[in-house]
Protein backbone atom coordinates (compact mmCIF):
# COMPACT_ATOMS: atom_id res chain seq x y z
CA UNK A 1 0.00 0.00 0.00
CA UNK A 2 1.42 3.29 -1.02
CA UNK A 3 2.10 5.94 0.82
CA UNK A 4 0.41 9.08 0.79
CA UNK A 5 2.89 11.28 2.81
CA UNK A 6 5.33 13.88 1.13
CA UNK A 7 8.75 13.58 1.96
CA UNK A 8 10.70 14.30 5.62
CA UNK A 9 9.85 17.73 6.72
CA UNK A 10 11.71 19.74 9.21
CA UNK A 11 10.11 17.78 12.19
CA UNK A 12 11.96 15.82 14.50
CA UNK A 13 10.85 12.72 16.74
CA UNK A 14 10.97 13.45 20.16
CA UNK A 15 10.84 11.06 22.63
CA UNK A 16 6.99 11.70 23.47
CA UNK A 17 4.62 12.69 20.69
CA UNK A 18 2.29 15.46 22.00
CA UNK A 19 -1.11 14.64 20.14
CA UNK A 20 -4.25 17.10 21.08
CA UNK A 21 -7.70 15.01 20.83
CA UNK A 22 -10.59 16.08 19.63
CA UNK A 23 -13.03 13.57 19.03
CA UNK A 24 -16.17 16.20 18.61
CA UNK A 25 -19.46 14.90 18.08
CA UNK A 26 -21.61 11.62 16.98
CA UNK A 27 -19.53 9.09 15.65
CA UNK A 28 -16.40 11.16 15.96
CA UNK A 29 -15.78 9.98 19.37
CA UNK A 30 -16.50 6.27 18.75
CA UNK A 31 -14.06 6.46 15.76
CA UNK A 32 -11.35 8.23 17.45
CA UNK A 33 -11.41 6.17 20.28
CA UNK A 34 -10.34 3.19 17.54
CA UNK A 35 -7.68 5.45 15.62
CA UNK A 36 -6.00 5.77 19.39
CA UNK A 37 -6.21 2.51 20.20
CA UNK A 38 -4.09 1.99 16.94
CA UNK A 39 -1.98 4.75 17.60
CA UNK A 40 -0.56 3.10 21.26
CA UNK A 41 -0.19 -0.43 19.51
CA UNK A 42 1.56 1.16 16.47
CA UNK A 43 4.17 3.26 18.73
CA UNK A 44 4.92 0.27 20.91
CA UNK A 45 7.34 -0.96 17.71
CA UNK A 46 9.12 2.41 18.04
CA UNK A 47 11.53 4.20 20.57
CA UNK A 48 8.84 6.95 21.36
CA UNK A 49 5.59 7.98 23.29
CA UNK A 50 2.28 9.28 23.29
CA UNK A 51 0.72 11.51 25.34
CA UNK A 52 -2.73 12.48 24.66
CA UNK A 53 -4.42 15.93 25.89
CA UNK A 54 -8.19 16.30 25.07
CA UNK A 55 -10.29 19.01 23.78
CA UNK A 56 -14.03 19.11 24.17
CA UNK A 57 -15.44 21.28 21.28
CA UNK A 58 -18.31 20.91 18.61
CA UNK A 59 -21.70 21.57 18.75
CA UNK A 60 -23.19 19.60 22.02
CA UNK A 61 -20.09 21.67 24.03
CA UNK A 62 -21.05 24.58 22.40
CA UNK A 63 -24.46 24.19 23.31
CA UNK A 64 -23.43 23.25 26.74
CA UNK A 65 -21.12 26.01 27.36
CA UNK A 66 -21.75 28.45 24.73
CA UNK A 67 -17.83 28.24 23.42
CA UNK A 68 -17.04 27.87 20.00
CA UNK A 69 -13.11 28.25 20.00
CA UNK A 70 -11.51 30.57 22.38
CA UNK A 71 -8.54 31.82 22.20
CA UNK A 72 -6.76 30.51 25.04
CA UNK A 73 -8.21 26.80 23.93
CA UNK A 74 -6.56 27.74 20.71
CA UNK A 75 -3.42 28.45 21.65
CA UNK A 76 -3.14 25.28 24.22
CA UNK A 77 -3.77 23.13 21.30
CA UNK A 78 -0.73 24.91 19.15
CA UNK A 79 1.41 23.65 21.91
CA UNK A 80 1.10 20.28 20.38
CA UNK A 81 3.05 17.85 17.79
CA UNK A 82 -0.20 16.97 16.00
CA UNK A 83 -4.32 16.96 15.87
CA UNK A 84 -6.06 14.07 16.05
CA UNK A 85 -9.63 14.75 14.80
CA UNK A 86 -12.82 13.04 14.87
CA UNK A 87 -15.96 14.75 13.44
CA UNK A 88 -18.17 18.21 14.43
CA UNK A 89 -21.93 19.29 13.85
CA UNK A 90 -25.17 18.49 15.55
CA UNK A 91 -28.18 17.54 14.84
CA UNK A 92 -29.92 19.19 11.13
CA UNK A 93 -32.55 21.46 12.22
CA UNK A 94 -31.75 22.06 15.57
CA UNK A 95 -32.65 25.37 16.29
CA UNK A 96 -30.39 26.22 18.71
CA UNK A 97 -27.31 25.80 16.28
CA UNK A 98 -29.18 27.89 13.13
CA UNK A 99 -27.29 31.26 14.21
CA UNK A 100 -23.69 29.55 14.30
CA UNK A 101 -21.32 27.40 11.84
CA UNK A 102 -19.88 25.03 14.32
CA UNK A 103 -17.64 23.52 10.84
CA UNK A 104 -16.86 27.11 10.07
CA UNK A 105 -16.01 28.56 13.84
CA UNK A 106 -14.27 25.76 14.66
CA UNK A 107 -12.74 23.35 12.02
CA UNK A 108 -11.84 25.56 9.70
CA UNK A 109 -10.64 27.78 12.29
CA UNK A 110 -8.26 25.81 13.12
CA UNK A 111 -6.85 25.07 9.32
CA UNK A 112 -6.67 28.53 9.27
CA UNK A 113 -4.91 29.73 12.18
CA UNK A 114 -2.39 26.66 11.99
CA UNK A 115 -2.19 27.87 8.10
CA UNK A 116 -2.83 24.15 6.99
CA UNK A 117 -2.45 25.15 3.59
CA UNK A 118 -2.41 21.44 2.31
CA UNK A 119 -5.88 19.08 2.41
CA UNK A 120 -3.98 15.68 1.92
CA UNK A 121 -6.52 13.07 0.75
CA UNK A 122 -4.92 9.25 -0.09
CA UNK A 123 -7.36 7.62 -2.66
CA UNK A 124 -7.19 3.61 -3.28
CA UNK A 125 -9.37 1.17 -4.38
CA UNK A 126 -9.06 -1.96 -2.06
CA UNK A 127 -9.58 -5.33 -3.65
CA UNK A 128 -10.75 -7.07 -0.76
CA UNK A 129 -13.42 -4.48 -0.84
CA UNK A 130 -14.06 -2.96 -4.67
CA UNK A 131 -15.23 -0.12 -6.20
CA UNK A 132 -18.45 1.14 -7.21
CA UNK A 133 -17.06 1.44 -10.95
CA UNK A 134 -16.96 -2.67 -10.78
CA UNK A 135 -14.68 -5.58 -10.10
CA UNK A 136 -11.61 -4.37 -12.43
CA UNK A 137 -11.25 -0.42 -11.11
CA UNK A 138 -8.48 0.28 -10.32
CA UNK A 139 -6.96 3.56 -8.49
CA UNK A 140 -3.97 4.81 -6.41
CA UNK A 141 -3.88 8.34 -6.31
CA UNK A 142 -3.51 11.34 -4.07
CA UNK A 143 -5.32 14.57 -4.04
CA UNK A 144 -3.27 17.79 -2.72
CA UNK A 145 -6.21 20.39 -1.97
CA UNK A 146 -5.41 24.23 -1.14
CA UNK A 147 -6.73 24.53 2.27
CA UNK A 148 -6.81 28.72 2.74
CA UNK A 149 -7.79 30.21 -0.07
CA UNK A 150 -10.24 30.02 -2.40
CA UNK A 151 -13.66 30.14 -2.09
CA UNK A 152 -13.30 29.56 1.25
CA UNK A 153 -11.47 32.64 2.39
CA UNK A 154 -14.07 34.02 4.26
CA UNK A 155 -14.23 37.34 1.84
CA UNK A 156 -17.54 38.55 0.53
CA UNK A 157 -20.92 39.09 2.31
CA UNK A 158 -24.68 39.86 2.15
CA UNK A 159 -26.46 42.73 1.62
CA UNK A 160 -29.80 43.57 2.33
CA UNK A 161 -30.16 40.14 3.07
CA UNK A 162 -33.46 39.01 3.84
CA UNK A 163 -35.45 41.33 1.13
CA UNK A 164 -35.85 40.53 -2.21
CA UNK A 165 -33.18 42.60 -3.74
CA UNK A 166 -30.88 40.32 -1.14
CA UNK A 167 -27.06 40.51 -2.53
CA UNK A 168 -24.77 37.70 -1.76
CA UNK A 169 -21.05 37.25 -2.94
CA UNK A 170 -18.35 34.46 -1.64
CA UNK A 171 -15.22 36.11 -3.33
CA UNK A 172 -12.14 33.25 -4.41
CA UNK A 173 -8.88 34.61 -2.87
CA UNK A 174 -6.37 33.35 -4.79
CA UNK A 175 -2.46 34.43 -4.47
CA UNK A 176 0.35 33.99 -5.96
CA UNK A 177 2.14 32.82 -2.59
CA UNK A 178 -0.46 30.73 -1.88
CA UNK A 179 -0.38 28.96 -5.01
CA UNK A 180 3.05 28.31 -5.50
CA UNK A 181 3.61 26.51 -1.97
CA UNK A 182 0.77 24.10 -2.50
CA UNK A 183 2.04 23.69 -6.21
CA UNK A 184 5.68 23.03 -5.03
CA UNK A 185 4.16 20.50 -2.01
CA UNK A 186 2.37 18.08 -4.93
CA UNK A 187 5.67 18.65 -7.40
CA UNK A 188 7.32 16.83 -4.23
CA UNK A 189 5.24 14.16 -3.52
CA UNK A 190 4.84 13.15 -6.99
CA UNK A 191 8.73 12.66 -7.05
CA UNK A 192 8.21 10.21 -4.21
CA UNK A 193 5.70 8.22 -6.58
CA UNK A 194 5.26 7.63 -9.52
CA UNK A 195 5.93 11.31 -10.80
CA UNK A 196 2.91 12.20 -12.31
CA UNK A 197 0.87 15.12 -11.93
CA UNK A 198 -2.49 16.49 -12.61
CA UNK A 199 -3.42 20.22 -12.12
CA UNK A 200 -7.27 20.75 -12.21
CA UNK A 201 -8.65 24.06 -12.54
CA UNK A 202 -11.31 25.99 -14.47
CA UNK A 203 -9.50 28.58 -16.92
CA UNK A 204 -11.30 28.80 -19.59
CA UNK A 205 -14.08 30.48 -17.34
CA UNK A 206 -12.41 31.24 -13.84
CA UNK A 207 -9.89 33.44 -16.39
CA UNK A 208 -7.99 35.41 -13.38
CA UNK A 209 -7.94 33.03 -10.80
CA UNK A 210 -7.40 30.30 -13.91
CA UNK A 211 -4.53 32.21 -15.34
CA UNK A 212 -3.01 33.00 -11.90
CA UNK A 213 -2.57 29.04 -11.57
CA UNK A 214 -1.92 28.95 -14.94
CA UNK A 215 1.46 30.93 -14.76
CA UNK A 216 2.67 29.46 -11.54
CA UNK A 217 2.26 26.22 -12.35
CA UNK A 218 4.33 26.78 -15.34
CA UNK A 219 7.10 28.79 -13.59
CA UNK A 220 7.37 25.90 -10.87
CA UNK A 221 7.33 22.58 -13.29
CA UNK A 222 10.05 24.38 -14.69
CA UNK A 223 12.24 23.16 -11.57
CA UNK A 224 10.76 19.99 -11.79
CA UNK A 225 11.82 18.48 -14.99
CA UNK A 226 11.28 15.04 -14.27
CA UNK A 227 7.50 15.54 -13.12
CA UNK A 228 5.42 14.86 -16.50
CA UNK A 229 2.29 17.49 -15.73
CA UNK A 230 -0.89 17.32 -17.43
CA UNK A 231 -4.17 19.63 -16.96
CA UNK A 232 -7.74 19.09 -16.91
CA UNK A 233 -10.98 21.27 -16.34
CA UNK A 234 -12.59 20.27 -13.30
CA UNK A 235 -15.67 18.95 -15.08
CA UNK A 236 -13.40 16.69 -17.44
CA UNK A 237 -11.62 15.54 -14.13
CA UNK A 238 -14.49 14.23 -12.55
CA UNK A 239 -15.36 12.19 -16.16
CA UNK A 240 -11.94 10.64 -15.59
CA UNK A 241 -12.22 10.04 -11.86
CA UNK A 242 -15.26 7.91 -12.98
CA UNK A 243 -14.11 6.67 -16.30
CA UNK A 244 -10.28 6.34 -15.93
CA UNK A 245 -9.29 6.42 -12.02
CA UNK A 246 -6.12 4.82 -12.61
CA UNK A 247 -5.07 7.64 -15.22
CA UNK A 248 -3.93 9.41 -11.77
CA UNK A 249 -0.98 9.47 -9.53
CA UNK A 250 -1.17 13.00 -8.12
CA UNK A 251 -3.87 15.85 -8.38
CA UNK A 252 -3.44 18.64 -6.66
CA UNK A 253 -6.51 21.80 -7.12
CA UNK A 254 -7.70 24.65 -5.43
CA UNK A 255 -9.88 24.84 -2.00
CA UNK A 256 -13.50 24.21 -3.80
CA UNK A 257 -12.71 22.09 -6.35
CA UNK A 258 -10.42 19.69 -4.23
CA UNK A 259 -13.27 19.36 -1.77
CA UNK A 260 -15.29 18.27 -4.52
CA UNK A 261 -13.17 15.85 -5.90
CA UNK A 262 -11.82 14.53 -2.76
CA UNK A 263 -15.54 13.49 -1.61
CA UNK A 264 -15.74 11.89 -5.34
CA UNK A 265 -12.45 10.42 -4.81
CA UNK A 266 -14.22 8.75 -1.27
CA UNK A 267 -16.79 7.44 -3.18
CA UNK A 268 -15.41 5.80 -6.13
CA UNK A 269 -12.60 3.93 -3.35
CA UNK A 270 -14.89 2.33 -0.64
CA UNK A 271 -16.97 4.84 0.43
CA UNK A 272 -16.35 8.00 3.04
CA UNK A 273 -15.61 5.13 5.79
CA UNK A 274 -12.17 4.51 4.12
CA UNK A 275 -11.30 8.30 3.62
CA UNK A 276 -8.55 9.26 5.41
CA UNK A 277 -7.20 13.19 5.26
CA UNK A 278 -4.53 15.40 6.53
CA UNK A 279 -4.68 18.92 7.12
CA UNK A 280 -1.05 19.50 6.69
CA UNK A 281 1.13 22.60 7.84
CA UNK A 282 4.33 21.60 5.89
CA UNK A 283 6.29 24.11 7.80
CA UNK A 284 5.31 22.43 10.89
CA UNK A 285 5.36 25.85 12.60
CA UNK A 286 2.00 24.73 13.73
CA UNK A 287 0.27 21.37 14.37
CA UNK A 288 -0.73 19.25 11.24
CA UNK A 289 -4.34 18.03 11.97
CA UNK A 290 -5.45 14.39 11.02
CA UNK A 291 -9.27 13.42 10.43
CA UNK A 292 -11.89 11.16 8.91
CA UNK A 293 -13.40 12.70 6.05
CA UNK A 294 -17.47 11.65 7.16
CA UNK A 295 -19.45 13.68 9.11
CA UNK A 296 -20.55 13.53 13.13
CA UNK A 297 -23.59 11.33 11.59
CA UNK A 298 -26.10 12.04 14.47
CA UNK A 299 -28.39 9.41 13.31
CA UNK A 300 -26.41 6.17 13.97
CA UNK A 301 -24.27 7.88 17.04
CA UNK A 302 -23.93 5.17 20.18
CA UNK A 303 -25.07 2.27 17.94
CA UNK A 304 -21.73 1.11 17.27
CA UNK A 305 -22.65 1.28 13.34
CA UNK A 306 -19.69 3.78 12.31
CA UNK A 307 -16.68 2.36 10.48
CA UNK A 308 -13.65 3.63 12.19
CA UNK A 309 -11.20 2.69 9.44
CA UNK A 310 -10.75 6.21 7.45
CA UNK A 311 -9.99 7.84 11.77
CA UNK A 312 -7.48 4.89 12.12
CA UNK A 313 -5.88 5.75 8.36
CA UNK A 314 -5.88 9.38 9.46
CA UNK A 315 -3.42 8.46 11.98
CA UNK A 316 -1.25 6.48 10.28
CA UNK A 317 -0.75 9.76 7.80
CA UNK A 318 -0.41 11.28 11.73
CA UNK A 319 2.40 9.09 12.23
CA UNK A 320 4.42 9.89 8.53
CA UNK A 321 4.18 13.15 8.99
CA UNK A 322 5.62 13.08 12.45
CA UNK A 323 8.69 10.93 11.33
CA UNK A 324 7.37 7.55 12.13
CA UNK A 325 6.54 6.37 8.25
CA UNK A 326 7.12 2.22 9.63
CA UNK A 327 4.58 2.96 12.39
CA UNK A 328 2.22 4.52 9.85
CA UNK A 329 2.97 1.49 7.67
CA UNK A 330 2.56 -1.06 10.29
CA UNK A 331 -1.00 0.69 10.49
CA UNK A 332 -1.79 0.96 6.83
CA UNK A 333 -0.59 -2.95 6.37
CA UNK A 334 -3.05 -3.82 9.33
CA UNK A 335 -6.22 -1.85 7.40
CA UNK A 336 -5.16 -3.92 4.33
CA UNK A 337 -5.09 -7.13 6.31
CA UNK A 338 -9.01 -5.95 7.89
CA UNK A 339 -10.09 -4.97 4.70
CA UNK A 340 -9.02 -8.49 2.47
CA UNK A 341 -10.49 -10.81 5.13
CA UNK A 342 -14.04 -8.48 5.71
CA UNK A 343 -16.30 -11.07 3.71
CA UNK A 344 -15.02 -13.81 5.98
CA UNK A 345 -16.17 -11.80 9.05
CA UNK A 346 -19.58 -10.33 8.38
CA UNK A 347 -20.82 -7.29 9.55
CA UNK A 348 -19.10 -6.08 12.95
CA UNK A 349 -19.40 -3.07 15.90
CA UNK A 350 -16.84 -0.35 15.86
CA UNK A 351 -14.97 -1.27 18.79
CA UNK A 352 -14.93 -4.99 16.66
CA UNK A 353 -13.44 -3.28 13.54
CA UNK A 354 -11.20 -1.25 15.75
CA UNK A 355 -9.92 -4.31 18.12
CA UNK A 356 -9.54 -6.20 15.01
CA UNK A 357 -7.13 -3.93 13.46
CA UNK A 358 -5.34 -3.26 16.83
CA UNK A 359 -4.63 -6.61 17.29
CA UNK A 360 -3.21 -7.03 13.16
CA UNK A 361 -1.10 -3.88 14.42
CA UNK A 362 0.30 -5.49 17.92
CA UNK A 363 0.94 -9.19 16.17
CA UNK A 364 3.10 -7.68 13.25
CA UNK A 365 6.69 -8.52 13.01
Amino acid sequence: MSTASAPEGPFSVSTTINIAVIAGDGIGREVTVQAQKALDAAIAFEDASIAYRDFTLGADHYLETGELLHDATLEAIAESDAILFGAVGGVPGDPRLESVSIERSLLLRLRFAFDQYVNLRPARIHPGIGSVLGPDARADFVIVREGTEGAYSGSGGLVRGGTAQAIATEVSVNTAFGVERVLRYAFDLARTRDKRLTVVHKNNVLVHSGALWAQVQADVSAEYPDVTVDYLHVDAATIHLVQHPERFDVIVTDNLFGDILTDLAGAITGGIGLAASGNINPDDRFPSMFEPVHGSAPDIAGKQLADPTAAILSAAMLLDHVGLPVAGQRIRGAVGLDIEHRQDVGIRSTDQIGDSIAARIASAS
